[in-house]
């Protein structure tokens, strides 16, 4: 059982792309980012999959539409929504694996009960329109970024391999018109100019990639009105499950000092009693209902502090998350790699909720996921507290409704938090809460 503190100092488990020198943000940084390179391939490929789209929607909905006045067209016109729909849907999940952004389903819910009054939904959903403008944006869009991707892709390579080409007996090379490689002087030249290319090549990858991104959430996400009010629906639910949840523990806390600490009490008051009835006549058996009564005191207190520290730490509110966190990891039965960086006391609320974040997430570890190593992130970004939980166990770790993910996932929705959990079947598993410090 070890715990090894940083505050302040290098952070564990921190993405290799933020390690890097000149931060994420660098030449290197954008290298090592997986994100980069899933971006590559998806602006190589979206041009044609664009292409099929223009071409299946420019050749079924004038037909369709131009039948609707003998109504033959409807049933062609609600397959054609249909499929556009489904291309969206899947444009979704592309987007989401190329550039990290997870876009809902924005689709209102049909109150219909027949294939007429759904399709008529379908209709008059703005998200079902939304998705036909994006889906014929995406080949113009598509062919821009493949130009861009393959000419400084490309042109960078072929830059830095012309010195190879010349000195093994190569023809002079062509880079472009009026601009001819025939000598090694000039090709050793071309190696930093095709390096200069490939960096720029990194950041307009990058670049198109988040204007991709953000034409994407514009017409394929929901609407700012629907999200506040999915965001207010959201809220009102997780307030109601921490009502329940705290009602919950009340219950809980009430039952413990009732069937607990009460009843070692009671045992203590009679042992002192039939202790005081025995002093004159029985001593030595006075001594022992005294050393008993002794005993059954020091468990009752044992418990109640055990019941105060679920409730809420004394260690926490003297001094402060790192202290407590230290505690709670050197109490942990498997080695345990703690780094806070905070240099400002969060408010009381952030620092309750960050430390039970670790306090369940270590519990559950121990319990289910069989980790040996656990590594304890605490930092703040911004005006946010982020707190990542780290294992090498199985994995397989899911919120379940009353399970003590799920009450941590609507501890953080209190405050305008965010809980996620990414724990993939064989592990490993990341326990990841960001807490805003304003709400």
């Amino acid at each position: 059982m070890t715990a090894e503190t940083a505050v302040g100092g290098p952070v564990v488990g921190m993405p290799l792309r933020r390690r890097v020198p000149l931060g994420p943000n660098g030449p290197l940084g954008l290298i090592v980012d997986p994100m980069t390179w899933r971006a590559v391939p998806y602006m190589l490929v979206s041009v044609f999959y664009g292409a099929v789209c223009s071409a299946f929607t420019a050749s079924a909905l004038p037909v369709a539409l131009s039948l609707v006045i003998v109504w033959a067209g409807l049933p062609l016109l609600a397959l054609t929504m249909c499929a556009w729909r489904a291309a969206a849907m899947l444009e979704r999940r592309l987007v989401r694996l190329a550039f990290g952004v997870t876009i809902r389903d924005p689709y209102r819910p049909s109150q219909g009960d027949n294939l007429f009054l759904r399709w008529k939904d379908m209709f008059v959903d703005p998200a079902t329109w939304k998705d036909l403008l994006y889906l014929l944006l995406l080949l113009p869009i598509g062919v821009v970024e493949f130009v861009v991707s393959v000419g400084l892709w490309f042109l960078g390579l072929g830059m830095i391999v012309v010195p190879t080409v010349l000195l093994f007996g190569g023809a002079p090379v062509t880079i472009t018109d009026g601009l001819l490689v025939d000598s090694a002087p000039e090709a050793l030249l071309c190696v930093p100019v095709g390096v200069g290319v490939l960096l720029v090549a990194l950041y307009a990858t990058r670049g198109m990639g988040w204007l991709h991104a953000l034409l994407a959430v514009a017409l394929l996400g929901a609407g700012e009105k629907n999200l506040l009010a999915a965001r207010a629906a959201q809220l009102r639910a997780s307030r109601a499950r921490a009502v329940d949840a705290a009602e919950a523990e009340r219950r809980r806390i009430e039952r413990d000092l009732h069937d607990g600490a009460q009843q070692r009490l009671l045992s203590v008051a009679m042992d002192l009693g039939r202790a005081q009835a025995k002093m004159d006549s029985d001593p030595q058996g006075a001594r022992e209902l005294l050393a008993q009564a002794h005993a059954g005191a020091k468990a009752a207190i044992a418990e109640l502090r055990d019941l105060a520290r679920g409730i809420h730490p004394a260690i926490l509110t003297d001094r402060g998350l790192a202290a407590a966190l230290s505690s709670l990891a050197a109490r942990a039965p498997v080695r345990v790699d703690l780094s806070v960086e905070v240099s400002h006391r969060p408010p009381p609320a952030v620092e309750s909720i960050a430390y039970f974040v670790v306090a369940e997430s270590l519990t559950n570890m121990v319990k289910h996921s069989e980790a040996t190593e656990v590594s304890v992130r605490v930092s703040r970004e911004n005006q946010r507290v982020v707190v990542e939980v780290h294992d090498n166990g199985v994995g397989a770790a899911v919120p379940r409704a009353g399970g003590g993910l799920a009450g941590l996932a609507d501890r953080a929705a209190t405050i305008d938090g965010t809980l996620s959990v990414d724990s993939p079947l064989g592990g490993p598993t990341l326990i990841r809460a960001e807490l805003p410090c304003q709400w």
